[in-house]
């Protein structure tokens, strides 16, 4: 590794639409493609760090390539030093706020920068934390299914060795909810844990309704039941919930979480590498989590999440939902229903035909 401390020399980021293999259907309309902005962060030693972020709708992809390559021309010669990327952007957007699109592009610029002093030192990121890569299991994230139509991909998933398979709900009414949950539940029997996802998509009382209407079918977790800014009707959901309450996927940043743990929000937690801060916030909550021994998932972003996952002490589960596999040159791959982290950095690398073809304008 070399002594001299890299400086960023640019910052390109890139808008794609993939292709997905199994579209994600939610309480609020149907997921069938990935928008994706790709980020490249080159550095002065010839190394350039890779990181993705997912816009959730087309809409928002070229303000986030904008909005990155604006942030990364104010960037250029500066230390590839990611807690100071976060403080002076700390600074410069203190008053504008930092939730919505400019939180997901400073997440991904910081994650890049990881990525790059990763490859520089040669080493994954898991090592570069103090840790080692591991295998961590994996639950396969479904959206809306029904037990007879999806019966084939529920098997594929368990013949893969996923111990772990999460449903999305909330679309209908009570009583589909339950039909569909005992027809999963009835398919892989009792040794594999099913988790239920309401997508935010009730109110408390609706909620505490649904979780006691559910409970026969041992969940391992219902997730966002109520909305997210609801921190309070989520402790009022936890209350009097037999079943465990799992959210945090849409809390921003360490502060975020911070609250959410003091309003007593929730038995589980999920950040997501693109709200909470990248690697850097990532490793706050990490240590907001063990103090209050919360164990803690992750949400999207398989590859990035299984180096966190390595170094996070309360680790519990990564979600599997593949978004970026089509434009990897090598896609996270499920082992004994577990991802291990690879590297260098955070071992991602573009196909760029793939990516050639699946660009935006």
């Amino acid at each position: 590794m070399s002594k001299s401390v890299p400086a960023i020399r640019s910052i390109k980021a890139r808008a794609l639409v993939v292709p997905l293999k199994r579209p994600v259907k939610t309480a609020f309309g149907v997921i069938d493609v990935g928008p994706l902005v790709l980020i490249d962060a080159e550095t002065d030693q010839g190394v350039t760090g890779r990181s993705y972020i997912f816009a959730y709708t087309r809409m928002t992809l070229k303000p986030l390539v904008h909005l990155i390559e604006e942030i990364g021309r104010e960037l250029t010669g500066k230390p590839v030093a990611p807690y100071d990327l976060m403080k002076a952007m700390d600074a410069k957007f203190r008053l504008l706020g930092w939730q919505g699109l400019v939180g997901m592009a400073v997440s991904g610029l910081d994650m890049a920068c990881w990525d790059a002093l990763g490859q520089i030192a040669g080493r994954p990121l898991a090592e570069l934390l103090g840790g080692s890569p591991r295998p961590i299991k994996a639950y396969d994230s479904y959206g809306v299914v029904d037990p007879v139509a999806d019966e084939k991909a529920l098997r594929r998933s368990l013949d893969q060795g996923f111990r772990g398979i999460k449903i999305k709900g909330g679309d209908g009414d009570a009583a589909d909810d339950e039909r569909v949950v005992k027809g999963v539940r009835a398919l892989l029997g009792p040794d594999i844990a099913l988790m239920i996802d309401f997508n935010q998509s009730l109110d408390p009382a609706e909620a505490t309704r649904r979780i006691a209407r559910l409970a026969p079918y041992d969940l391992h977790w219902i997730e966002e039941p109520v909305p997210q800014e609801n921190l309070s009707g989520h402790a009022k959901v936890r209350e009097t919930s037999p079943t465990p309450i799992q959210a945090g996927e849409n809390w921003w940043f360490p502060r975020g979480f911070a609250e959410a743990i003091a309003a007593g929000a929730s038995d589980f937690i999920m950040p997501d590498l693109m709200k909470v801060g990248g690697v850097t916030g990532w490793l706050q909550v990490a240590g907001q989590a063990d103090a209050a021994s919360i164990p803690m998932s992750s949400h999207l972003f398989a590859e990035a999440s299984a180096h966190m996952l390595a170094v996070t002490p309360t680790a519990h589960w990564l979600e599997f939902l593949d978004f970026a596999g089509a434009i990897l040159v090598k896609p996270a791959e499920i082992i004994d229903g577990a991802v291990t982290a690879r590297g260098p950095g955070l071992g991602i690398e573009w196909n760029e035909s793939a990516v050639a073809k699946n660009l935006v304008g």
